[in-house]
């Protein structure tokens, strides 16, 4: 007997999102302050021109950080982050094939897009077919409960 396909609901999808984004910041805020920490150290930086340096550095670090870490594990053999895994849930292509790293690094760029629309492209979710966002129809990409 062939397993019935359950799509995952906005409401899941946005607790996955929490939890992921939870562990980033937790993991990398103490990079911040040993940025600033050094800069002012190592030139003649003011406190306040530190931090800003400091910032964007952490800035471009958290995104590309957030591009290995979701296009890492959703392309492997998991399927899924961790707070996906913590909610039930794994990312497929449309056949219901785990995504290659290429694949799931255009889901993760598509997610900008999703959220400059004010936030509409994941609320699409919550409203489609296949329970797609934007970033998810523009990669090919299903999420699924387990």
């Amino acid at each position: 007997m062939k397993k019935q396909i359950e799509y995952a609901g906005f409401w899941k999808r946005f607790a996955a999102t929490i939890i992921d984004g939870v562990l980033i910041v937790f993991f990398s805020s103490s990079l911040k302050w040993a940025i600033s920490d050094s800069l002012s150290l190592q030139a003649d930086f003011g406190y306040e021109e530190s931090q800003n340096i400091a910032y964007i550095i952490w800035s471009i670090y958290l995104i590309f950080i957030r591009w290995c870490y979701f296009a890492g594990m959703e392309s492997s053999p998991l399927k899924a982050t961790i707070g996906k895994i913590a909610v039930g849930l794994y990312v497929v292509d449309l056949n219901g094939n785990r995504i290659g790293f290429g694949q799931a690094s255009g889901r993760f760029f598509g997610k900008i897009l999703s959220g400059l629309i004010l936030g509409v492209g994941y609320l699409m979710a919550g409203f489609t077919q296949r329970k797609q966002a934007l970033h998810d129809q523009i990669s090919e990409c299903l999420v699924l409960k387990k």
